[in-house]
């Protein structure tokens, strides 16, 4: 049997801060160092599959334990925002070294060359950003780098869009005015903006106030799956224009073409959708992000230990080395730069 090639992947999006936080709340810190049944990233497996860093999302869960469709207080959120910035660096500290928070591209370089593992700090939902950004420099001094402005729910910066199939996803309003602050705020820190959970008035409204790549951290192809959180064909050719980047989501229920949540599809499901983006964009904008531990993936690639399956289906489909190289790392290190500056 031939050995699959072990490519270093930075992921666009995961979920495991929270994961660990809500699953495994009298031990989250060591958690993250062993598998467990059910959990996609650990660091055992990623050092396996050849998993390197990524966005790691700080996403807040309902502020009363039940409903994720009600915006969550500012204060409860940037509560919960700490403790996961926490998390992250206590499991940096118990690493021996071998984890390392990241705040540039240059420091994910360093820590891959080095062999460690590189997360860079993503809130996705800005509800822990005051309106008027007064905390913002504090989050980015924390080592904040990147901001979804919402997930699929409104807050006070735009109105997210919904999880439907099969939709449109032209659901509503998009940036409130706060938001546009928001977007020239970023832009001039360098803070990436992910347009992953924006409905379609918001990512128009994101394209037409920022001056910075367009990235879609963890999003697939609407004419392929007709889910509101897919990208529509004039969305992806945008994204091409602003030199920005779409990560490969993961999430089974945004790439069957039926979105139904069975984890049950073909790696060469994943493939149609990257070879529609690559046809799309280009080949140096499209990425990966899995959505690890927030959503289902398909079974052969539910864990990072198995993510040489997804390369080798890529040089099956007749990606060389290079194609693939810039869609597991390179094609994020482009946009980071290019978002954050040197």
């Amino acid at each position: 049997m031939t050995k699959k090639t072990i490519h270093p992947i930075f992921d666009g999006h995961n979920d495991i801060l929270l994961k660990l936080l809500e699953e495994y709340a009298d031990n989250p810190v060591q958690s993250f160092f062993e598998p467990h049944e059910g959990q996609h990233i650990d660091l055992q497996s990623a050092q396996k599959g050849g998993f390197v860093g990524g966005l790691f999302a700080m996403f807040i869960p309902p502020e009363d334990g039940k409903s994720f469709r009600k915006t969550p207080s500012q204060e409860f959120a940037r509560d919960y925002t700490m403790n996961m910035i926490t998390l992250l660096r206590d499991i940096a500290a118990a690493s021996d070294g071998q984890v390392e928070i990241c705040r540039s591209v240059q420091d994910i370089r360093n820590a891959v060359e080095n062999g460690k593992m590189a997360p860079v700090l993503h809130i996705e939902g800005a509800e822990a950003i005051l309106p008027d950004l007064s905390n913002l420099e504090a989050f980015y001094a924390e080592g904040l780098r990147s901001i979804g402005p919402v997930w699929s729910r409104s807050n006070a910066f735009a109105h997210g869009v919904p999880f439907k199939f099969p939709a449109s996803p032209d659901t509503g309003p998009g940036l409130t005015n706060d938001g546009i602050e928001l977007i020239k705020a970023c832009n001039q820190m360098g803070i990436a903006i992910d347009l992953s959970h924006m409905n379609e008035k918001g990512f128009w409204d994101v394209a037409r106030h920022s001056d910075k790549p367009l990235i879609a951290s963890h999003s697939n192809v609407h004419a392929l799956c007709q889910t509101t959180r897919n990208l529509t064909d004039d969305q992806l050719k945008s994204v091409k224009d602003s030199n920005g980047i779409v990560g490969l989501n993961f999430a089974v229920g945004f790439l069957r073409k039926d979105g139904r949540q069975d984890q049950n599809v073909p790696l060469s499901t994943c493939i149609e959708h990257v070879n529609y983006m690559v046809d799309m964009m280009g080949i140096d904008h499209v990425g990966l992000g899995s959505d690890y531990d927030g959503a289902p993936p398909p079974f052969e690639i539910d864990t990072t230990a198995k993510l040489p399956a997804l390369t080798s289906a890529l040089a099956e489909a007749g990606y060389d080395d290079e194609a693939i190289t810039k869609i597991c790392f390179e094609n994020w290190m482009r946009a980071l730069n290019d978002t954050w500056g040197e």
